[in-house]
């Protein structure tokens, strides 16, 4: 299995991926990390992958396009899903952890700042993920969650797949842990440009009418 991050932080997964299971399992070549920087596909000198949010609001937003030009060098296909990690995902759960362990190719967008250019979601990703009902400065350590538990369930990583049926035995005996928690209140955030591969930002957003925009933003949140 090959498991694509895509980040600004690359450096924050240097540790994790070089101690322990995950070490040996890479070293072994159980399984694949691909570690890609975002903001070496940044359209400007600076490497720019935040913006303003339109409509206003508080903090940034993550651009569209180094998001969308980084995922170009990432082949889709069947067996293959790219996933953002979001507050306001799918709960993150053991079902999941064992469906994404049968995937040939799993791809990580960690988000950050205020959210991520809700255009990456509509059309860019399969679905967003969410690890708990809290919030979190940014995907990075979401992601390594989702990689720690993904990379016990491939063949040969842990070594020992007797223990892989005790510990799902286990769950099923204390109940099906369903949790109620319901999802993050949070709306789809956009930023610059307004029209990007054909996805225009809600024209709403772009009136300069505060009433309207913070109705919108209200029916909008999930």
């Amino acid at each position: 299995m090959k498991i694509n991050v895509l980040t600004i932080f690359p450096g924050l997964f240097e540790s994790f991926l070089s101690e322990t299971l995950i070490k040996r399992a890479i070293k072994s070549e159980k399984f694949e990390v691909n570690l890609i920087d975002i903001r070496e596909y940044a359209l400007d000198k600076h490497h720019t992958t935040d913006d303003t949010p339109y409509g206003g609001g508080p903090g940034m937003v993550m651009k569209v396009e180094p998001i969308f030009n980084a995922l170009q060098k990432i082949k889709k296909g069947e067996g293959k899903k790219t996933v953002i990690l979001s507050p306001r995902g799918r709960q993150f759960s053991q079902s999941v952890v064992e469906e994404y362990a049968k995937l040939e190719e799993l791809t990580l967008i960690c988000g950050r700042y205020e959210g991520v250019d809700q255009r990456v979601v509509d059309n860019l990703a399969d679905e967003e993920l969410s690890i708990g009902p809290y919030v979190m400065s940014g995907g990075e350590v979401p992601s390594m969650v989702v990689i720690e538990a993904v990379s016990r369930y491939l063949p040969g990583v842990l070594g020992n797949e007797e223990s892989l049926k005790e510990e799902t035995f286990s769950l099923n005996k204390v109940g099906n842990w369903k949790l109620e928690i319901g999802n993050s209140q949070e709306y789809p955030q956009y930023t610059r440009p307004p029209e990007f591969n054909g996805w225009k930002v809600p024209e709403v957003l772009l009136s300069g009418n505060h009433e309207d925009i913070r109705k919108w933003r209200e029916s909008r949140v999930k």
